[in-house]
């Protein structure tokens, strides 16, 4: 049975006090009068320095903010796997992207969240990569998502609902799952 704080007759007063809704509604008319303002470019950038270590490197991510993040190479593939590398930041877009999704979508819904724990991980056999072996690809293989979501005052099928426009308006999910399958295995609780 549905509690009675999403109810079909509740909903519109749900969305009327979230801020992810109301801030939707805004971006809704201006790109629909805008079309080409919808457009965004998110960005990297590295600057090679101490070219002489083919280790290690740092990228510099979002062109306003510049934040660096040392990166390192895999010990899989010879580096000394002391800094996250490519593999773990395309882990991180993958997982952070999940998460920040599913905020918004709560907060759409009116899905009180006391904790969420989303993990990404990566699988590629680096064969292909160090040509080794031609016929493996120089790619990963698959993803998967753990997702975990502790919320009150809510139930499982709205729940459910949550993951599935998690998934539908990830952006990075949908990009990824386009190149290679991604599985996702979700785990509720639910504290009233």
């Amino acid at each position: 049975m549905q509690s009675p704080e999403f109810s079909t007759r509740n909903l519109k007063s749900i969305k009327n006090s979230s801020v992810v809704h109301q801030r939707h509604l805004i971006l809704y008319k201006k790109y629909q009068n805008n079309p080409a303002s919808a457009w965004i470019t998110d960005s990297s950038e590295v600057i090679g320095t101490n070219l002489q270590d083919p280790f290690r490197t740092s990228v510099s991510i979002n062109d306003k903010m510049k934040v660096p993040f040392k990166i390192g190479v895999h010990n899989a593939v010879g580096g000394d796997n002391d800094f996250p590398n490519p593999g773990d930041l395309l882990c991180a877009s993958l997982a952070s992207c999940f998460e920040s999704t599913i905020r918004m979508i709560s907060n759409k819904l009116g899905i009180e969240l006391i904790e969420t724990k989303i993990r990404a991980n990566a699988q590629v056999d680096v064969r292909g990569t160090l040509m080794i072996d031609k016929s493996i690809p120089v790619q990963f293989q698959s993803m998967h998502i753990e997702a975990l979501i502790i919320a009150k005052n809510t139930n499982e099928k709205l729940l459910n609902t949550l993951i599935k426009g998690a998934k539908q308006s990830c952006i990075v999910y949908q990009t990824l799952k386009l190149g290679i399958p991604i599985t996702l295995n979700s785990d509720f609780k639910i504290n009233n």
